[in-house]
């Protein structure tokens, strides 16, 4: 028998908390996954809960991540499901709804109404795009309707694209977006009129601005074909670029006094993120978070290396605490009696939890 199904068939966290994972994952994406993996491979009992909720579910494939570029989302993550068994991890799939401290441990509970428990938590649950109530947009969120340029530009380039001015970054986008096409237009929408300057930048680089308030976008089989503007006019467009709020999904995190705050990007809010350290580490001790909750504006291979980071973080953190409970039973044995092989069997009971072998 190999050493990672020993792992996998007789794990029990510490040895002495049956019941008691090392580590619950909040979110099975790539964040989730890689923290997983990450947890796994050092032989810890993990149990990463999903509720099947990607927020890259509308791509057609995942860019920018070295070796997998091009693969489908829902592959990379069947691919990494498959990886994190392989090293004992469990999956479940569910939501999360709320997470309390009990001792030294923490209770998750599950929509189900189901309870688990945990030494530690990873949340890796995501964010929302709240996008506007423009009839037409939702549905071709993803393929037509898009945001980053470094996700879809390389798909979309020389294509008639448009950027919907929603805030005082649209004169940032409508620049960046330049970069992969000739013809980009900057629609006002919602904008107050442009200071001299960006009329300068955006004449120099050739994008057209267009007044007049966006009221809807029209489509054929599905592909976009232009812009309506509320005076009626349609302007023929491929590509509409906008900007959505980044809501993180923070309800457990919530439910344990941990709440977003505002994030700004160039002096302008465009969301919210629940703050952390360089690790992923919360104000709260034993919590980490990972991926877009942490950081909305991280591409997919940014997520999957927050959640090695926190992995690795959190096992370091065990240790230290099971490296405490060591000191301190072996100090307590051999106050009490001297040396032994029952309090040698004792203080590897604690330093070694499951992974002693032959005492």
């Amino acid at each position: 028998m190999s050493e990672r199904t020993e792992h996998t068939m007789n794990s029990t966290p510490e040895g002495d908390l049956p019941g008691i994972h090392d580590a619950v994952v909040i979110g099975g994406g790539a964040a989730g996954l890689s923290g997983a993996l990450t947890l796994g491979r050092a032989r810890r009992s993990v149990l990463v809960i999903d509720a099947g909720e990607p927020r890259n579910a509308p791509a057609a494939a995942v860019h920018a991540y070295l070796g997998h570029e091009g693969t489908p989302p829902g592959e990379l993550l069947a691919a990494g499901r498959a990886e994190v068994l392989g090293y004992g991890v469990e999956l479940r799939d569910g939501t999360a709804v709320a997470a309390q401290r009990e001792g030294g441990a923490f209770r998750v509970t599950l929509a189900d109404a189901t309870e688990v428990r945990a030494r530690r938590l990873l949340v890796t649950t995501g964010l929302v795009d709240e996008l506007l109530d423009l009839p037409g947009l939702a549905e071709l969120w993803g393929t037509d309707v898009l945001h980053c340029p470094y996700c879809h530009g390389w798909e979309v380039r020389d294509r008639a694209v448009g950027v919907l001015g929603t805030g005082p970054l649209a004169v940032h986008q409508a620049l960046l977006w330049r970069q992969w096409s000739d013809d980009v237009t900057l629609f006002r929408h919602t904008l107050d009129e442009l200071d001299e300057r960006s009329h300068e930048e955006l004449a120099a680089r050739g994008v057209r601005v267009v007044a007049g308030e966006v009221v809807g976008l029209a489509a054929r089989d599905g592909r976009l074909t232009g812009v309506r503007l509320v005076d009626g006019t349609l302007i023929g467009r491929q590509v509409l670029v906008v900007a959505g709020q980044l809501t993180p999904r923070a309800g457990v995190l919530s439910s344990l006094g941990i709440e977003p705050t505002e994030l700004e990007m160039g002096g302008t809010v465009i969301g919210a993120h629940i703050a952390a350290d360089p690790t992923g580490a919360t104000a709260v001790p034993g919590v980490w978070v990972a991926g877009n909750v942490a950081s909305p504006t991280d591409q997919v291979v940014a997520a999957a290396a927050a959640g090695v980071r926190a992995g690795a973080a959190i096992n370091a953190d065990l240790i230290a605490e099971e490296t405490r409970a060591a000191v301190e039973a072996r100090r307590a044995t051999l106050a009490g009696a001297p040396f032994s092989a029952e309090s040698e069997r004792a203080v590897t009971e604690v330093v070694l939890g499951h992974r002693r072998h032959g005492l």
